[in-house]
């Protein structure tokens, strides 16, 4: 169990360099310009409920340049005549805490383990942070992050005498963080393998009358086995709940005949994976069921091949859009006539309505604008989103009245795709999605 039948997860990709941090760090100061400052603050600790908190997940942002996954802390990349110099404010040893909540590396063990110059700590953070950001004329900082920055910040520009300025860093990090090296690339390779493995398995112990929540403990337990955790909370729906887009309730029975549909990915050193199936329960698709599936596979490999550097970011939508209108304008399901009308949001959108990609990196929706200059940007080397179309016949939903036969099928087909020199690799390609593919392998532990 949890092998991915056959999937070798045994090669586990190197963490990120710290040479690799290092170049980053410098860039961003690069960016940022002489006399500069850059302060991230890391995610604060959340409670889920009186004493319990959920579980923590560091700034995407703080793990691109540090990589320092830890709870309050504070980064500061500055740049000046002499170059640029990186700080981390970390929480200090503490023996009491330690022995509730586990180790902490402290000021020694960060500059030690971590691609730093300098650590302080936190609870200096008052004293500190000030005599450090007054050196600077320019400040890049999201506001919001953290109400002491904030109030530190607001201070020294009001008593400035240089005409000191704060800006947001996000579009320039977002920029950095778009194009993926060949690191980064690595471990997103190594994600979406678990999530691949995990999704197999799912499949190979399906039956009908399992609940969905037993298809996510399938699905996730197969994650933290091979050493990561879910990058999104797992969608698993079966019949009518499939064609609702985000449903995570994960409750019902299963029964013979529905069809599941199963969107989650894991992430590995908080690089993402996120792959959506829709397969029978049983193993075997009606006749209806297929049609519309093989009408949404052909829309995502129709997607998938607009995908090549100097495509813009909207040809794999516009792609898988052209075949899902004309397929349901052929099959009666909307009017068209012409397939420039079918092609509408008010035809296709009824039963289509989300983007077919979105970037995908350290975070699920990854950072990155999709317009450059009010137009869609280019693809490039480097790049990678997904690609997932899909439709969905609600058999809930007032606002359509189709066929019965078509009632209550939800079909989503996601794969991520990385943008190469020549084309494109789908990562997620270990994972089968084509109707003999599933048919073979749905059940199949019985």
């Amino acid at each position: 169990m949890f092998d991915g039948h056959g999937l070798d997860l045994s090669r586990k990709p190197t963490p990120i360099s710290d040479g690799e941090l290092r170049d980053r760090q410098h860039e961003i100061a690069r960016q940022c310009g002489q006399d500069s400052i850059l302060i991230i603050v890391n995610n604060n600790e959340s409670i889920r409920s009186a004493d319990v908190e959920y579980p923590y997940r560091a700034s995407s942002d703080m793990l691109y340049f540090v990589g320092w996954d830890s709870p309050n802390a504070i980064l500061c990349i500055c740049n000046n005549s002499n170059g640029t110099h990186t700080t981390l404010f970390v929480p200090p040893r503490d023996t009491e805490r330690e022995t509730w909540t586990g180790l902490r590396l402290g000021v020694d063990g960060a500059l030690k383990n971590f691609p730093i110059d300098s650590a302080l700590s936190i609870e200096d953070i008052d004293v500190e942070l000030p005599k450090i950001i007054s050196n600077y004329r320019t400040i890049f900082h999201q506001l919001g992050t953290s109400s002491v920055v904030d109030q530190i910040i607001g201070q020294i520009l009001d008593e400035s005498s240089n005409d000191a300025t704060c800006l947001d860093y996000s579009e320039m990090v977002s920029e950095m963080r778009l194009r993926k090296s060949k690191s980064e690339i690595d471990l997103l390779r190594y994600s979406c393998k678990i999530a691949s493995a995990a999704h197999i398995e799912s499949m190979i112990q399906s039956h009908p009358g399992m609940a969905e929540f037993q298809l996510q403990a399938i699905i996730e337990g197969c994650f933290i086995h091979n050493g990561s955790q879910w990058s999104y909370p797992s969608i698993v729906g079966g019949g009518d709940n499939g064609t609702i887009l985000h449903y995570t309730e994960n409750q019902s029975k299963i029964n013979d005949g529905n069809l599941v549909l199963i969107d989650a990915g894991c992430e590995v050193r908080g690089y993402a994976s996120d792959i959506t199936r829709t397969w029978p329960i049983n193993g075997k698709f009606t006749e209806a069921q297929r049609i519309l599936y093989q009408l949404v596979l052909d829309s995502q490999m129709a997607a998938i091949e607009a995908c090549k550097p100097g495509s813009r970011f909207d040809a794999p939508n516009n792609a898988a859009k052209e075949v899902l209108a004309r397929g349901l304008l052929e099959l009666g399901i909307i009017p068209g006539p012409t397939l420039q009308e079918a092609n509408t949001p008010e035809q296709l959108g009824m039963f289509f309505m989300h983007r077919t990609s979105h970037w995908i990196g350290l975070d699920v929706h990854d950072v990155g604008a999709y317009t450059v200059n009010d137009e869609p940007r280019e693809l490039e080397p480097g790049m990678v989103l997904t690609i997932e179309p899909g439709l969905y016949f609600g058999a809930w939903r007032p606002d359509i009245d189709i066929d019965e036969k078509w009632a209550g099928i939800g079909i989503r087909i996601e794969d991520d795709v990385l943008i190469t020199n020549s084309g494109y690799e789908v990562l997620t390609a270990d994972c089968p999605k084509t109707i003999e593919q599933l048919e073979a392998i749905i059940g199949s532990s019985k």
